[in-house]
């Protein structure tokens, strides 16, 4: 039996599309880093580059902060050392298109008390946070899942310890901080770890007091207020004709003054 050459074709190509397909699995494209200095790698001084301290109580006796730079091939680090209850953190700024994310850092906590907000990657929103580790904990790497709509939104990245009415004490330490794009958190993320931005942002909008039908008659109230001061007010003839008390006690006076004169 002779083979030829177009005959092994098609099983070639087949044979390539799967070798191709399971390359695309296994080894997919990384995402970049959303996050500037990520590493830690670049600063100067006691600051990394792109990064910025802030805390509930700002004065050094309450919180020091520290950046480590890299060693010996290794990644930088940044330590946030409460000394007294306080939220404080490493924070930057960043713009997000809308999509789902991935925000995580390595991170390590030594005596950071157990009751309150931990150690943690947290946005500057209510209630947006990883879980946090409390204790003395070794590097773990934590994180959150944030879907972001319509047009995008600005978010405050924070290494933290401590939180919003939970100050806390202690120290932490964070490494390769990262927010990448995802298709979306995995089937097995737990759901205390995912947020959407849109709905944290709309419930933390004030609540008007009142029925609608109330507000409606209210606004009609103000609007007729604001309509009849209008028309008294913008009438010459009308404002003319209305004497003001001091024209009154002055025609006044002068009745007064011809009648003793007629005497």
């Amino acid at each position: 039996m002779v083979f030829r050459a177009r005959d092994l074709r098609f099983p070639i190509i087949a044979v390539l599309i799967v070798l191709c397909t399971r390359t695309a699995i296994a080894d997919p494209k990384p995402q970049p880093n959303l996050l500037a200095n990520g590493t830690f790698a670049v600063g100067a001084g006691n600051a990394p580059d792109d990064w910025r301290t802030e805390a509930w109580i700002s004065t050094p006796s309450a919180t020091t902060y520290r950046w480590i730079p890299p060693a010996a091939g290794g990644p930088g680090e940044v330590e946030v050392q409460n000394l007294q209850g306080n939220d404080s953190r490493w924070a930057q700024t960043i713009t997000l298109p809308p999509g789902w994310y991935y925000f995580s850092v390595e991170a390590r906590a030594e005596g950071v008390g157990a009751n309150l907000a931990g150690v943690s990657i947290s946005l500057l929103e209510d209630g947006i946070t990883s879980p946090d580790l409390h204790g003395t904990a070794d590097w773990r790497r934590i994180g959150f899942y944030l879907k972001v709509r319509g047009a995008g939104a600005d978010v405050e990245v924070a290494l933290r310890v401590g939180g919003f009415s939970a100050l806390n004490t202690g120290t932490g330490y964070f490494r390769n901080a990262t927010v990448v794009a995802v298709d979306g958190p995995p089937a097995n993320a737990s759901a205390s770890a995912i947020f959407d931005l849109a709905e944290i942002r709309k419930a933390a909008l004030p609540t008007p007091i009142g029925h609608p039908w109330t507000l409606v008659l209210t606004f009609i109230w103000l609007l007729g207020l604001a309509f009849f001061g209008w028309r008294l007010y913008s009438d010459p003839a009308k404002a003319a004709a209305t004497p003001t008390p001091r024209q009154t006690t002055s025609r006044a006076n002068r009745r007064r003054a011809e009648r003793r004169k007629n005497r």
